[in-house]
């Protein structure tokens, strides 16, 4: 940059500072913010804007952002784990905003820990925050794991008591075998004239299961053709 008059400074090197500083972070290694934000769908714009915003409050110099349902296939967030680096924070505005649930979280985090890399939630509760590089941040994460395990536990028990009552009222006849279910495939398919050989080629099952749902269907071995 030239050191004449400030006011004859070209704008194109003040840029070239600023870039080159923002810069200075990825190329020597220095830890750094790294943002996600997410929305589930188009229309929520706003929304993405005002978590980058927040992000880059919060001081992040690197934000990766989507709009896509928590459900579905989400790149950036992998490209953003990805991306972090030893000493690095992964930082997002709430929790919803990177887990589809307990064990979601708990995967993410893992995978975070595996690098050496802190998570921070910037609003969990009102202005409550996260940081897993605190011992409170790791607490609070112990809290939300062994919550999440407690409701998983619960739910399955009520799942099998649900079963143990059904069983004894006789309404409870199982899961159907995956060979049952696909039943009628397998008889429609050798009434078209295919070979059971080829039956079970076709449906990715066992030649001796389809010989016996054959065999069921015309109650007698000695009917199936080979």
């Amino acid at each position: 940059m030239g050191t004449g008059n400030p006011s004859q400074i070209n704008p194109s090197e003040i840029w070239d500072l600023c870039y080159h500083s923002m810069q200075d972070s990825y190329e020597t290694g220095e830890p750094i913010l790294v943002g996600y934000a997410r929305t589930s769908t188009v229309g929520q714009q706003a929304g993405l804007e005002a978590q980058e915003r927040e992000l880059r409050a919060a001081g992040c110099e690197k934000v990766f952002r989507e709009q896509v349902s928590s459900v579905a296939k989400r790149d950036q967030l992998e490209q953003a784990l990805d991306f972090c680096r030893e000493g690095d924070q992964f930082v997002c505005s709430k929790l919803g905003r990177i887990s589809r649930g307990v064990a979601d979280l708990l995967n993410i985090v893992s995978r975070l820990e595996a690098k050496k890399v802190s998570l921070r939630v910037l609003s969990m509760s009102g202005s409550q925050a996260l940081d897993t590089s605190t011992s409170t941040g790791r607490l609070m994460l112990a809290v939300i794991g062994a919550v999440g395990q407690a409701e998983r536990e619960a739910m399955l028990g009520r799942q099998r008591e649900g079963i143990s009552k059904a069983q004894k009222t006789g309404r409870y006849k199982g899961r159907a075998p995956t060979v049952r279910r696909r039943a009628a495939e397998i008889i429609l398919l050798k009434e078209a004239g295919v070979r059971p050989s080829e039956i079970a080629s076709r449906l990715k099952i066992g030649r001796a299961s389809v010989y016996r749902v054959l065999a069921e269907k015309t109650g007698d071995d000695r009917q199936v053709a080979a």
